[in-house]
């Protein structure tokens, strides 16, 4: 009956799977029920219906729950509709990227229970090198993962998620992914889902345990310093680089665009911060010669250069299956010793 109604008004056959309704709205946040069999995809585009001004408020879905909750950043004022007000999933992904949204407006209304919890600047020991020393995680914090497809957002999201998920400090991670384009890698294809993509990949979506994890829609433009520079709000930007990544460098971490405020405000000691920033000098003047054949450069200090760029590379627990190499944790302290080591 439902099958042939949809049918004769024009309707596609899963018409009725999409309507979910307003649960709760609150300063552009929102949260809707659909049946759990039925979820929205991450980053869809819903329409809620605000009968009363005969409109329909977009929204894009930024995270999702086992029990058919969805939530959800409105693109303009929603606090005045209803509850139980329907709301429509479009089966599109959100076109918005997030800066139209307010990246400085989204951190405190989505990362509420983390923020709450920090209480001072203390470290997240992680055993990832180059986020320990380079871009050390804050408890309580929040983290910004930004980077193009193929440089590994999502594997750095499920390693992050599987070494810190037991843990006892709340942590929220906000994954700008980039908008789709004819000029996907082959393996995504068509019609993609990024929730398909990461079960089939044997990955969670983010919010497990103690970390939380929230979606966002990226930039088709390369991530530039001054481009990252809009999420000054979040705690850390890791930015991951196809660029890093075709030089074999795993995690795809460009140093030279990420940031920590445990190290801009010297919280970590200034040994570690002082640390960080030869190091960071190194690798920037190694990639700057990388990219200008004709830039010169002193030998021995490229060759400590590239022997720390190779030793950030560091096989993870999520990536067993398909590098055939076990993950490996690193103190944060031997870290540190061997960075200073390879700087002498």
């Amino acid at each position: 009956m439902v099958e042939s109604t949809l049918r004769a008004q024009g309707l596609p056959d899963d018409f009725a799977n999409r309507i979910g309704r307003l649960v709760t709205a609150c300063s552009g946040l929102i949260e809707g029920l659909f049946d759990p069999a039925s979820l929205p995809d991450l980053l869809s585009e819903l329409l809620i219906s605000d009968e009363a001004n005969k409109r329909a408020v977009s929204v894009q879905v930024v995270q999702r729950t086992d029990d058919g909750i969805v939530r959800g950043i409105a693109t303009t004022p929603v606090d005045a509709v209803p509850s139980s007000a329907t709301v429509l999933n479009t089966g599109h992904q959100t076109p918005t990227p997030v800066y139209q949204i307010g990246f400085e407006r989204i951190v405190p209304l989505l990362a509420g229970r983390a923020a709450a919890a920090r209480s001072e600047n203390r470290l997240i020991e992680t055993g990832i090198k180059v986020i320990d020393v380079m871009c050390p995680l804050v408890a309580g914090g929040s983290v910004t993962l930004a980077g193009e497809y193929g440089a590994g957002l999502t594997v750095i999201m499920e390693e992050l998620v599987r070494r810190l998920s037991c843990g006892a400090d709340p942590l929220s991670l906000f994954i700008l992914m980039p908008p789709f384009s004819p000029q996907w890698p082959g393996s995504l294809g068509l019609p993609f889902s990024i929730s398909g993509a990461l079960k089939q990949e044997g990955f969670s979506e983010g919010t497990v345990g103690a970390l939380q994890t929230f979606f966002l829609r990226g930039q088709e433009e390369p991530w530039t310093a001054d481009r990252l520079s809009a999420f000054a709000t979040a705690d850390v930007v890791i930015h991951l680089s196809r660029e890093v990544a075709k030089a074999k460098i795993y995690p795809a971490v460009d140093l030279r665009t990420s940031r920590s405020r445990l190290l801009e405000t010297k919280a970590v000691g200034d040994e570690h911060v002082g640390l960080a920033a030869r190091v960071r000098q190194a690798l920037a003047a190694l990639w700057d010669t990388d990219n200008r054949p004709d830039a010169a450069g002193d030998p021995v200090v490229l060759e400590r250069s590239r022997k720390l760029a190779n030793y950030f590379a560091q096989p993870f627990f999520v990536a067993e299956p398909y590098t055939h190499r076990p993950g490996t944790y690193v103190a944060l302290e031997e870290a540190l010793a061997t960075c200073r080591d390879i700087l002498v």
